[in-house]
């Protein structure tokens, strides 16, 4: 048997989506009862309820005229609306920011907003410390600079300080590719994510999904990496297209 690989199933009523529906020979809902039926326990626990509760009501409320018939879904809440409603409804007071430099200017304008709605924000910047990057064994042709200091991101840090703080609820805003794992494996309580670092896409890597049949075909094709120029080679046989 295939591994799960629920981004490549085939049917259209799925059966995790429809009582009656189908799914693959793969399909998790299918086969690994095993592992999600016991999951369902975990909602049994009062907080892990309340929480999952909160969550599908903010889910349903992003979408207007639910009571039409038929329904056609009418999304009509940003994600920051829904971090300041979900928020509320947690009963949250103090809210935990941990954001890339490189998205100050962002990061004072969420947190200002955040303020305004009545919350208490504690945010830390990745570069808190202003440790060398030399610490982490980083080479001077390494950096972004070369030649010139450079302090590394330092997520556990971040993530240290507000356990300190005892936040409430946490946002990661803009934090880099494995700093953002760091961050998760060493915060304390709950977090959310409310933008990713994307250098090219201001911070939207979603798209380079939606230009990947125009602009990003080539990452579909060629191996990232691989030297410019040339007859490309294809990832799916491996011959020179």
């Amino acid at each position: 048997m295939d591994c799960e690989n629920c981004a490549k199933c085939p049917a259209v009523e799925k059966i995790c989506r429809v009582p009656a529906g189908k799914g693959p020979e793969w399909c998790p809902t299918k086969n690994r009862e095993d592992v999600w039926r016991p999951a369902i326990e975990s909602y049994r626990d009062p907080a892990v309820r309340e929480f999952a509760h909160a969550a599908s009501v903010q889910e349903g409320e992003c979408y207007a005229n639910r009571e039409e018939k038929p329904y056609v879904m009418q999304p009509v809440k940003t994600r920051l609306q829904e971090l300041i409603e979900f928020s509320r409804r947690m009963g949250y007071k103090r809210l935990g920011m941990a954001f890339c430099g490189g998205l100050s200017n962002e990061a004072a304008v969420l947190a200002e907003i955040l303020q305004v709605q009545g919350f208490e924000v504690v945010s830390v910047t990745c570069k808190v410390g202003g440790v060398p990057k030399e610490t982490i064994g980083i080479k001077d042709e390494e950096k972004i600079y070369i030649g010139k200091f450079e302090p590394m991101c330092n997520p556990i840090s971040q993530s240290r300080i507000l356990n300190a703080a005892n936040t409430d609820f946490n946002i990661m805003l803009g934090l880099c590719i494995g700093h953002d794992a760091l961050f998760l494996r060493n915060i304390r309580g709950l977090s959310t994510v409310f933008a990713v670092k994307d250098r090219v896409t201001g911070h939207n890597p979603m798209a380079a999904l939606y230009t990947s049949r125009s602009y990003y075909q080539r990452l579909a094709k060629v191996p990232v990496g691989s030297v410019e120029g040339g007859a490309p080679q294809t990832v799916s046989n491996g011959k020179q297209g």
